[in-house]
């Protein structure tokens, strides 16, 4: 079964940069779309962006667009999401997650999608002055 580990989350300023990383545990090639979604206290799950295992296919949601870049390294097989201009409204739990399915030529990091099967246990991101 994929298991999905995520890293890069810490303490930042408002205004400074993160790079999350999303990477497949145990050897497993990540050849599966993979969304990136966020749950802070007392809200409903966010989804993010998403990137697909063919072309690199992306979409955002509008919400995040401009701040957020979603890529992926086939050679490091981990997927990464970029995130500029901190605000203190972005502080939450970053979760990673992979289609049930490998190769999909679509993504929609809409959180009712139902194709979203795999999820990392999150990182966390905290943004304070």
């Amino acid at each position: 079964q994929l298991q999905l580990v995520e890293s890069g989350g810490g303490s930042v300023q408002p205004g400074g940069s993160l790079r999350l990383s999303c990477a497949a545990s145990g050897g497993i090639t990540l050849d599966h779309a993979i969304g990136w979604f966020r749950q802070a206290p007392g809200k409903e799950r966010e989804g993010l962006a998403c990137i697909t295992y063919i072309g690199s296919r992306t979409q955002y949601a509008d919400s995040v667009k401009g701040r957020f870049t979603i890529s992926r390294d086939y050679d490091k097989n981990t997927v990464y999401l970029q995130i500029h201009s901190l605000r203190p409204e972005d502080s939450a739990v970053y979760y990673c997650a992979a289609h049930a399915t490998p190769y999909a030529r679509t993504c929609t990091s809409a959180t009712d999608d139902g194709r979203w099967r795999f999820w990392g246990q999150g990182t966390h991101v905290a943004v304070s002055s």
